[in-house]
């Protein structure tokens, strides 16, 4: 059951959510994945390489 959202934060009733450790591999999936945007790599190859969708990398590009 999710709690109401303040601020744009999830809060989920009974601790769900990630991880700590979950949360350092999407943090280092988004920081590789930014080196590779600046080095001029295209969204597919990336989205193959760290076995994510194509779609969440472009929505990361373009944030």
């Amino acid at each position: 059951m999710l709690i109401p959202a303040q601020a744009g934060v999830v809060r989920y009733a009974q601790g769900g959510g990630p991880t700590a450790e979950r949360r350092r591999l999407r943090r280092r999936i988004r920081y590789e994945a930014s080196e590779r945007f600046a080095r001029g790599e295209r969204s597919a190859v990336i989205a193959k390489d760290l076995r994510v969708s194509e779609r969440s990398l472009e929505h990361r590009r373009r944030a």
